[in-house]
């Protein structure tokens, strides 16, 4: 009950702190694409005149708001989960696209290369290891199954520091709370965090491939943001916004 309270004041703070609610677009963003979707915003402002209002999240959580009415104009999830569960819950009227493919890193600020890969998180010395909610962040679900997958989830287990999204998780990593972690290629090749520490990319085969879709939310048909909404999503897909997602990491 706390937690949705807190996620409900934190929404109702990012709308009031919007200068133009009834006009500028409402992005919900799943947390790893937070640095990319800071520049596409700024291709697109500059292209359409139209402002955007990006609202950060894990894919779970800005699903539940959605779920409640959240003022959302399009949802760009780390996953297709959640955007597939909004369509066929009637949120819109197209099936939701695969706009990249993200991929898993393991990171350390502190340790130095030789420490930051998977068959060291059983080693003594690390004593705190950082990944996302698995049940509500789809880069969480895939560290926990690599992790599965190596044989080496029971010796771990007690490590694990969960963080209710991925921001919140490379914070623990940052922030030294824990040793190591797990976070999204796109974040440490960000400009906040770009050549701190040291990462590893995680073998794709250890875990789902994180597909990660797009999907706009319906709107009504004399909505004044209907028509902006549906540019801001076929953006998502044009040669300058792959562009950019390739810079991230992305695929």
């Amino acid at each position: 009950m706390i937690n949705r309270l807190l996620s409900v004041i934190t929404l109702l703070v990012s709308l009031l702190s919007c200068s133009k609610p009834s006009e500028d677009l409402m992005i919900a963003t799943a947390a790893n694409v937070q640095y990319v979707m800071q520049d596409i915003k700024a291709e697109f402002e500059k292209e359409s005149g139209k402002k955007i209002q990006i609202i950060v999240g894990s894919s779970g959580k800005l699903t539940t708001q959605i779920r409640e009415g959240a003022p959302y104009d399009v949802f760009v999830s780390a996953d297709e989960k959640y955007p597939n569960e909004i369509y066929k819950n009637g949120g819109s009227d197209d099936a939701p696209k695969v706009y990249a493919t993200g991929t898993l890193v393991l990171w350390s600020k502190n340790l130095d290369s030789a420490q930051v890969n998977l068959e060291k998180l059983t080693d003594p010395e690390i004593h705190k290891i950082a990944l996302a909610d698995p049940k509500t962040a789809p880069y969480g679900l895939a560290a926990e199954q690599a992790i599965k997958k190596l044989g080496i989830y029971g010796p771990v287990k007690p490590k694990l520091v969960f963080g209710e999204s991925i921001a919140q998780t490379t914070q623990y990593i940052s922030s030294g709370a824990a040793e190591v972690g797990f976070t999204a290629l796109s974040i440490v090749l960000s400009s906040e965090l770009k050549g701190n520490g040291f990462y590893t990319v995680i073998d794709s085969t250890l875990h789902d491939p994180i597909a990660q879709a797009a999907i706009l939310l319906k709107h009504s048909e004399n909505s004044p943001k209907k028509a902006a909404s549906e540019a801001f999503y076929h953006f998502l897909f044009s040669e300058k916004a792959k562009a950019i997602f390739s810079k991230y990491g992305y695929k």
